[in-house]
């Protein structure tokens, strides 16, 4: 059995992965999510992305309303 690949996080793994984070992180993040109006999971894929290549979509690419 092979199992599907997924494109981007689930928001029930997005719930497990800040499960797992101490508790000012996973506060960080969420307080992140609610002023940029963005979906947790989002917010979680774009600080794991951010870490892993300086180049990838992160939160300085998130500002609601930008560009208007």
């Amino acid at each position: 059995m092979q199992a599907k690949l997924q494109e981007q996080l689930s928001p029930n793994d997005a719930e497990v992965i800040l499960g797992r984070l101490p508790e000012r992180i996973r506060m960080a993040l969420m307080e992140r999510a609610a002023e940029i109006e963005y979906p947790i999971e989002a917010v979680v894929e774009m600080a794991i992305a951010s870490f892993l290549d300086s180049e990838a979509l992160g939160f300085a690419d998130c500002k609601p309303g930008r560009g208007q």
